[in-house]
């Protein structure tokens, strides 16, 4: 299996699975950032035997000040959200939303730090389902419960100190997947302050997909993470707003071979201090 197969899934792969009847647990994580409604989009049609997954109450911790946005759920809690999602040790788990994976990694990339080994993103997510002639179904899903063992520390993190060190090295590359704009400083719609951290390189997370809303192909991802400034042993960390999009990008690059460590608590957290230094301007990236 290619590290991008192992990474992602096509629709076409996922309805055969399901027309053969092979185990496999969906997650349907619909959120994006100012909506509330992903309960009610799931009802109005998922990919079939699709459960809901509520991004800010079951893949997130409670927020704050120190901790962030979207702080990591502990173990404890992240696992009985996982049983009840009906997952189960050595079945296979595919994630998707409707905003080309930006949410769905989340729960993609928490899986795999909670030791989860096969779980993939379906690439394009609902769309790409769509265009491939899968159905859609409606109303809720409640699968049976599942019996999933997790563990902690298989996917590498970031704290606020680890961050700045980073970003600092010029043998290392810290990336910014938050939008341009943002990382300028010219709008910021949530957190306290508007800037970057000294030394990161934009590189917004909508910069990993195609106009159709699906992973480059890996030639594509290639050249924007080498003009990124990775190379082959780069140490690379990843942040974004609050630890969500930013698993996108760590996606988009296990799919091409490379490991990224995630910052969790991510610009929420670091525009909350006030004794971290704050960044305008176009920076490196």
């Amino acid at each position: 299996m290619s590290a991008r197969e192992a990474v992602l899934v096509e629709a076409t792969e996922v309805a055969a699975l399901l027309a053969a009847g092979e185990p496999v647990v969906l997650l349907d994580v619909r959120w994006s950032l100012g909506r509330a409604d992903g309960r009610a989009r799931h009802a109005a049609g998922h990919v079939p035997g699709g459960v809901y997954v509520d991004l800010e109450t079951e893949l997130a911790g409670p927020p704050s000040p120190a901790e962030g946005r979207h702080p990591l759920p502990s173990l404890e809690r992240l696992g009985t959200a996982a049983r009840r999602w009906g997952l189960r040790d050595g079945v296979p788990v595919v994630a998707y939303d409707d905003v080309g994976g930006t949410s769905a990694a989340r729960a993609w990339w928490l899986l795999r730090w909670a030791g989860v080994e096969d779980v993939r993103l379906l690439d394009g997510g609902l769309a790409a389902w769509v265009d491939a002639g899968g159905r859609l179904e409606t109303g809720d899903v409640e699968p049976e419960p599942g019996d999933v063992t997790l563990t902690s520390g298989a996917g590498a993190t970031l704290d606020a100190d680890s961050a700045a060190r980073l970003a600092a090295d010029p043998a290392a590359v810290l990336l910014d997947a938050r939008a341009a704009e943002r990382y300028r400083g010219e709008v910021e719609p949530v957190d306290p302050r508007a800037g970057h951290i000294a030394g990161a390189v934009s590189a917004p997370t909508a910069g990993n997909l195609d106009e159709r809303g699906r992973f480059l192909a890996d030639d594509g991802l290639r050249a924007r993470f080498a003009a990124l400034g990775v190379r082959a042993g780069t140490p690379i960390g990843v942040y974004c707003g609050s630890g969500v999009t930013a698993a996108h990008e760590v996606a988009a690059l296990a799919a091409i071979g490379v490991d990224a460590a995630l910052y969790p608590g991510s610009w929420s957290q670091w525009s909350a201090d006030p004794a971290r230094d704050v960044v305008v301007g176009p920076g490196p990236g």
